[in-house]
């Protein structure tokens, strides 16, 4: 089987947490982790709004619509920050797309 499936995200790229991650609360720690196999990674507060709207049915341009509505911020500023944020998840390997169903 090949490596994990690396992705370029755009403002249309769908993104979704792969199988193998969580995004979950650790009410020890008092902080979200995402929860991966022998890997945990602690999200800032910012990088954990933006992975809960991570569904696999948002798109990028969708998530930086909602959080410039939210925060009154210029949506090209928030768009970029949004990218770069998910690529590096992704390059880590803790984020994919969502693909489309083929059934």
């Amino acid at each position: 089987m090949a490596g994990p499936r690396h992705i370029g995200v755009s403002e249309a790229s769908r993104p979704v947490l792969p199988r193998h991650a969580k995004l979950r609360y650790d009410e020890t720690r008092q902080v979200w982790v995402i929860l991966a196999p022998e890997r945990v990674l602690a999200p800032d507060e910012i990088a954990v709004e933006v992975l809960k709207l991570c569904d696999g049915v948002r798109s990028v341009g969708d998530i930086a619509d909602q959080l410039a509505a939210k925060y009154a911020a210029p949506r090209d500023a928030i768009l970029t920050d949004v990218i770069a944020m998910l690529q590096d998840l992704a390059d880590k390997g803790f984020l994919t797309e969502a693909r489309e169903k083929t059934s």
